[in-house]
Formats: C-alpha cells, structure tokens, sequence
C-alpha cells in the first residue's frame, strides 16, 4: 500500500438511477460532489466500490475520461454496482435504494492511502453499512481530517444517533430544513433550531439549504449569513443541485474565500446545474464558464 496526503477526498455511493424506460443515470451525491470538484482542478480522491459487471466498468471508464483518480474505488468480485430503482405512481416517483450494493462495502485494506488529512466529504447514505461504517472510522481516526457532512436522510436508511454521532465529528454540516427539522429540537424558529443543534454538536459551519428560499449559515461565533437564489431563468430540474452546491463550498474552502463569498457563489453554480438535464454534465465549456466567471480572488 502506498502511503501518501490528499488535500480532499469523497467518501461514499457511486449508482445509477434506473428508469421505468430504461434510461439509466449515473449519480451518487458523493460522486456528483468528486465529479465537479475534479473540473474545478481539485483532484479529489474519489473511496467507493463498484461491482464488476458492465455498469461498474462504464464508471470507470467515465471516471477514467475525466481524468480523475480511479485508485480509490474498489471492484466488487461479489455485489454489484449500487443502483436505485426508480418507478412512477399516480405521476410521482417512488424510490428504491437497492441494499447490499459494492459501495456498502467499501473496504479500508486496498485504500491507496493511509494518511488521510485535509478535507473529507461523506453523507449519511453511504454509512448505511457495518463496513462502510469501520472503513470509514479508520480512515478519519487522523486528527488532521477535517468532515464535510452531507446530511441526506433517506428513509429506511439512517438512525438518529448515528447521525448525531457524524454530526459531533463534523467541522462543516449541510443539511435542508425538512432534515434540520427532523433533527433539531422543536422550535418555531428555523434560526434557533440551527443554533441549538450547531452548539450541542460543535461545529464550525452549520448550512441550511431552503428550496427556492434563502440558504442560511450559521458560523461557530454566532453570525448568520442568508443568500437568496437567483432566479433561474430557463430551470430543467432540481436534480443534484445540492451536490453542485456542496462542490462550490468545498472549493471556496481549499479556496480560502470568505463565507459569504463562498454562499455566493455556491449558489451561483447550483443555479446553472438547475438549467441542465441531470447532476453533472460532460461539457468542459460549462465549467470553464464557471471558473472564468469567478470575480474573487482570495
């Protein structure tokens, strides 16, 4: 194994959204998250699983035409890629986040890496498993990483007190407000709740994303910051937009930008994916737009 330091790592599920028409998209906040970190010229090392079959090959093989580093993700002789079953009643979809898939079992002995510092980006379905759960004790017992949690409640699959145990861990918290809700004490306020729960579980940033309303931060010292969205002018979907969100703040992080600067333009960037079909996109034009549009500078 070889030892070596990764500035920012993405822990968790890599799947495919299967469609009753048999489309199927690849996803996986954790790898939405690492995709576009990698156009920002980030380079994260991307920890998941896939199965070895044909879905678990064209990840690869996406991954590889991105450029980014593949070392990461383990092949699973056994399990297969994750996927998610997604089916329409009465013209709503219903989703079925399909058990026992490769990155359930995301192991720590074939890691690349044993000295993980720096930032680490995980949410909470990607913890769902016992082995997900040690390997990723293991590779954030370094004092030097600093978490990035993604709060994604998805029913069956999180316990409150193992939420609350990621959340004491945790530097910076990203959740909505149905899930602060779910989470927080019972308050009339949204802004106290966010208060209770950063105080009780220490942590530096909590954020709070509110639809099409302001996304709210609330900093260790007590300040809050609110942004509004901008209004989109041609929306497609709102899929992934928290991803593309999560990815801007984590690069205004390593960026060293201001909070409110690092909102701005986190929402900025979640506004264009709204404008697109889907999570990501393959089009380097549309991430260059992004990058050449930044007006700050740290």
């Amino acid at each position: 194994m070889i030892t070596k330091r990764t500035e920012v790592s993405v822990f968790g599920e890599v799947l495919f959204d299967c469609f009753p028409t048999g489309e199927q998209v690849l996803g996986g906040a954790p790898f939405n998250v690492a995709w576009h970190l990698q156009a920002f010229g980030d380079h994260p090392l991307f920890i998941s699983r896939v199965g070895n079959d044909d879905s678990g090959k064209m990840i690869l093989e996406e991954m590889h035409n991105r450029g980014m580093n593949t070392s990461a993700v383990q092949v699973d002789a056994e399990h297969p890629t994750g996927r998610v079953e997604v089916t329409i009643n009465d013209g709503e979809p219903r989703y079925d986040i399909v058990a026992d898939s490769a990155y359930d079992f995301i192991s720590i002995d074939p890691l690349p890496v044993t000295d993980f510092d720096g930032i680490l980006y995980h949410g909470t379905l990607g913890l769902r498993s016992h082995t997900a759960r040690h390997t990723f004790a293991e590779i954030t017992s370094n004092e030097g990483v600093r978490i990035f949690l993604d709060v994604n409640l998805r029913a069956p699959w999180w316990q409150r007190d193992e939420v609350f145990g990621w959340l004491y861990n945790a530097t910076w918290a990203k959740m909505n407000e149905e899930e602060l809700r779910l989470l927080g004490e019972p308050a009339t306020d949204v802004r106290q709740q966010m208060a209770e729960l950063q105080t009780s579980c220490g942590l530096e940033q909590l954020i709070v994303t509110r639809g099409g309303q302001d996304t709210l931060i609330r900093t260790a010292n007590g300040k809050l910051h609110s942004l509004s969205p901008q209004k989109v002018a041609r929306p497609v979907d709102t899929v992934g937009a928290g991803d593309a969100f999560s990815a801007v703040y984590i690069h205004g992080l390593l960026a060293g930008w201001p909070v409110a600067e690092t909102l701005r333009q986190a929402q900025r960037f979640a506004g264009m994916i709204i404008g697109l079909r889907g999570a990501t996109t393959t089009d380097p034009l549309f991430y260059k737009d992004f990058i050449s549009s930044l007006d700050y500078r740290a």
